[in-house]
């Protein structure tokens, strides 16, 4: 079985690259971190998720005679990549699962999110809530750019084999963007390696930065191969190891990265910090990775 994107695919994603760094760039990532930072948390911006929803992203998987894209799984995690390379905020994932049965969350006129564990993003920008969230209330986040509620949870006892009987499309399009965060926190430490001097040469020289560099781009293209193979079979085991590689990835690499990146990796100006918080709390969002490794191992 070939895993190879096809040409439709690469064309697919340079489109979606294109499209998120013209509207939402390092500039605008800025921007809008420092608007959370003045105004007391985050806003989401309305105007940026109509143009998602006006260019397909919310509906790539909808079929075309529902007005959707008529693509499937694959494609909506190569687009969900490139989110996660640009941080890109909002509940992506929960606004394109209700695609289908919601509506105006295709258009992006609509703004979806859900609760379904103990935390709950975005819980006052949504205009639709799927899921319980009596009694939720405000907590502080990680992350500067995802406002969160926790809400009460009690997780309901199950055979392990259950545990991944969760959609596999969010734990892939989750998975997606942890990807499209490692691969971008990977970038970041080459292209610091490469310009960063020490002793008269480049760190990048160094064995202990090459070793790290090496071991961040090993992370990522596992995870990589795994999360697309799982976007192919659909399959809910493989989505949930998936996830658990797409998760290291992100967060190892992230910590990697300031690592490589030394002192100005840890200010407020790097982007690094960014990576790592949104890496942190996307592991938290879903199903937990103690249910996929109890799934895993139950059906080995």
């Amino acid at each position: 079985m070939h895993f190879q994107l096809t040409d439709d695919q690469r064309a697919l994603r340079a489109g979606v690259r294109q499209l998120l760094e013209g509207r939402f760039g390092r500039d605008a990532l800025r921007a809008a971190v420092d608007g959370s930072e003045r105004q007391g948390g985050p806003a989401l911006d309305r105007e940026l998720w109509r143009e998602l929803g006006e260019a397909g992203f919310f509906a790539l998987r909808l079929p075309e005679k529902e007005g959707g894209v008529g693509l499937g799984l694959p494609e909506a995690v190569l687009a969900f990549e490139e989110a996660g390379r640009v941080l890109l905020p909002g509940p992506l994932v929960a606004t394109e699962l209700a695609a289908a049965t919601v509506p105006g969350a295709a258009a992006g006129t609509t703004v979806v999110t859900r609760a379904e564990g103990p935390l709950v993003a975005w819980l006052d920008a949504a205009d639709v809530v799927l899921g319980d969230v009596a009694g939720a209330r405000p907590v502080r986040s990680v992350d500067p750019l995802t406002p969160l509620h926790r809400v009460p949870f009690e997780p309901r006892p199950s055979p392990p084999a259950d545990t991944a009987a969760h959609d596999p499309a969010g734990v892939l399009l989750t998975a997606a963007e942890q990807l499209g965060s490692a691969a971008r926190s990977c970038e970041l430490a080459v292209q610091h390696a490469r310009q960063r001097e020490q002793f008269g040469r480049p760190i990048g020289s160094f064995q202990a930065v090459k070793h790290l560099c090496a071991q961040m781009l090993v992370r990522t293209e596992t995870a990589r191969a795994a999360v697309y193979a799982a976007a192919v079979t659909g399959d809910p085991l493989e989505a949930a190891g998936a996830r658990l590689l797409a998760d290291e990835a992100a967060v190892r690499g992230a910590r990697d990265c300031l690592q490589v990146c030394g002192g100005m990796g840890f200010t407020w100006e790097s982007d690094v910090h960014l990576h790592l918080k949104r890496a942190w709390l996307r592991t938290e969002l879903g199903p937990s990775a103690a249910a996929s490794e109890e799934a895993l191992a139950a059906a080995l």
